[in-house]
């Protein structure tokens, strides 16, 4: 009788292991067809997107878009001086933010990893980092364009350089601690002060993430345009003068997106198209550098 209750015992049990397994199953493929629609959901605005850039776009794409300044309202013209501006400010912000970046990066990771000036920088660059770009805008016009009364490059540098700053701050960090503590052992042991290990042992190490950090933060202020609104404003003509308004893709697009105007409006799709195909080839070789390393 205790045999025959035993087995019937562990019938039960391989039921009961069953059901359990069958039930797991199901959350399963619950689970797996949900997150599939949900990438499907966004892979197709993304590619429609794509597509809508691409079309629209490359009809704009002449010679004069690269040779001639912004028209007025239904004449012909292009976006240079647009063009010329971005490349301006996002390579002046870039030049100054990095190596500001870059240092603080290796101040947390080498010199200050558990102190309150370490703890104290990592959340201020945490809310940078999460802060939304037309706070910044806001913050810089109020310090520099309201103080001096005139909105200008410089200004609109300034801001995309806080926005770089903590994107390289954060990456450089994290590639820093990365670095087996191994490499920084054997070059002491040779007698290596700590500011060359730190040049030429561990940034050599963490160089390709340390650039793909760069990159991604040139991506992204490469088409901000709630900053430069408040700061750098606009500029329908050529100026290569940083102490007055100068004009950058991002404004221009809005600007002429919102107009009633068929040539400005197709205008804006070729800057678009210009901005989407330079972010696109950034993140592209920062995944090439990351790929490598």
């Amino acid at each position: 009788m205790s045999t025959s209750q035993h087995l019937i015992t562990a019938a039960e049990m391989a039921q009961l292991h069953q059901r359990r397994y069958d039930s797991r199953k199901r959350l399963n493929n619950i689970a797996l067809t949900l997150s599939l629609a949900a990438m499907v959901f966004g892979v197709f605005w993304l590619v429609w997107i794509l597509w809508e850039t691409i079309r629209l776009g490359i009809g704009g794409l002449s010679l004069a878009l690269f040779t001639q300044m912004t028209p007025p309202p239904n004449e012909a013209g292009g976006i240079s001086n647009a063009i010329f501006g971005s490349l301006v400010m996002v390579s002046l912000a870039t030049f100054v933010g990095t190596p500001i970046g870059i240092m603080a990066g290796v101040y947390l990771a080498e010199y200050d990893t558990r102190g309150w000036l370490a703890s104290t920088t990592r959340f201020v660059n945490d809310i940078l980092l999460s802060a939304p770009s037309i706070v910044i805008g806001l913050f810089v016009y109020a310090v520099v364009v309201a103080r001096f009364k005139s909105f200008s490059a410089y200004a609109g540098i300034l801001a995309l350089a806080l926005i770089v700053i903590p994107v390289v701050i954060r990456t450089t960090e994290n590639m820093l601690v990365l670095v087996p503590a191994s490499l920084r052992e054997a070059a002491y042991a040779l007698g290596t002060p700590k500011w060359k290990v730190i040049t030429m042992v561990t940034l050599r190490a963490a160089r390709a993430g340390v650039i793909t950090g760069v990159l991604l933060a040139v991506a992204r202020i490469a088409g901000e345009t709630a900053p430069l609104l408040f700061t750098a404003l606009n500029n329908q003509f050529w100026n290569a003068d940083l102490g007055k308004p100068m004009a950058s893709l991002p404004v221009t697009i809005f600007k002429f997106a919102m107009s009633p105007y068929e040539n400005w409006q197709q205008l804006a799709w070729a800057g678009v198209f210009l901005i989407t195909v330079a972010v696109l080839g950034l993140n592209i070789l920062a995944r090439v550098l990351t790929r490598q390393k």
